[in-house]
């Protein structure tokens, strides 16, 4: 009878002392070095100065605000072109199995790859979108959209409207990321039973009231399982950013995440690099938590 009981425990023993060392204590070491300092080649505890020292910096502030735009324009591109792209696949469209195919292709790149072919399109002299971009309407004369800087802002401390490069890097993470909120969106659409939606046009429902009132309510979760993706990859990724831009020019593509690689393995500031990677994480934490209170309050609602 004993062993039975011990028996699950040894046999879970394995993984969870590889998620121990994997995770837990790179994560609790994370906050250590975050209230430690390197001086003269030796360690000493600064408690909170290395958060102070971020936070001050004007360098976090623009790359703050970067990440916002960042992450909202990707996320409503993304989010409202998958669903698009759904609707159309769900509609069992002549040759359907090719472009689900084709939707792999950018799935299955690295983002570094990725960021690499899309600075190629917009290269001066052999880029695919470089006469595109010369046109009046852009007037980026020499195809400089990864190095004309904005000049007339908005507001004096919020990068708006953004650099050409930011809105170009928001473009092509959107092209990264669709093909999985495009099949996660197909998936759950073909989930809803036909039946229903036949039903309520029979009831005289429209197409937009058959989509609010049956269809979103039944592919929500897939919705926040997709949001939950974008948020996370759009807060943590940096891959895109290194290879595509480089943060410029200047730093008007810089992200948090960025901003975070740049400290720690430029600058080689390790306490102040953990500091904002602890940030990272609480912001992480939060906006997780936020949209499990949206999908609670949701589901909820058309429950």
């Amino acid at each position: 009878m004993k062993t039975s009981k011990i028996l699950p425990f040894v046999l879970l023993a394995p993984a969870l002392i590889m998620i121990v060392f994997a995770q837990l204590y790179p994560a609790l070491y994370t906050f250590y070095l975050s209230a430690q300092e390197m001086d003269a080649g030796v360690q000493k505890f600064v408690g909170m100065e290395n958060f102070r020292r971020v936070f001050d910096s004007s360098a976090f502030v623009e790359s703050a605000w970067n990440t916002v735009i960042f992450i909202a324009g990707y996320i409503l591109l993304t989010m409202l072109l998958g669903m698009g792209l759904a609707l159309l696949l769900n509609r069992k469209l002549k040759f359907s199995g090719f472009y689900l195919a084709m939707l792999f292709i950018p799935w299955v790149l690295s983002d570094v790859i990725v960021g690499l072919v899309w600075k190629l399109f917009v290269d001066p002299d052999t880029g695919l979108f470089s006469p595109i971009l010369e046109l009046p309407f852009f007037g980026l004369e020499g195809a400089a959209l990864l190095t004309k800087v904005p000049t007339d802002r908005l507001f004096d401390s919020i990068p708006f409207p953004p650099a050409p490069a930011l809105i170009y890097l928001i473009i092509a993470s959107v092209w990264k990321a669709l093909p999985f909120v495009t099949l996660l969106m197909l998936a759950a659409l073909q989930t809803v039973p036909k039946e229903v939606l036949e039903s309520a046009q029979m009831d005289g429902a429209n197409s937009r009231q058959s989509f609010l009132g049956i269809t979103f309510p039944m592919i929500l979760p897939s919705l926040i399982v997709a949001l939950f993706n974008l948020v996370l990859g759009g807060m943590n990724g940096v891959g895109m950013v290194f290879s595509l831009t480089g943060g410029g020019p200047g730093t008007s593509t810089e992200v948090l995440s960025y901003l975070l690689y740049s400290i720690g393995f430029a600058q080689f500031d390790f306490g102040k690099a953990a500091a904002l990677s602890v940030f990272i994480a609480m912001i992480n934490l939060a906006l997780i938590l936020l949209a499990l209170r949206v999908s609670r309050q949701g589901a909820e609602q058309y429950a």
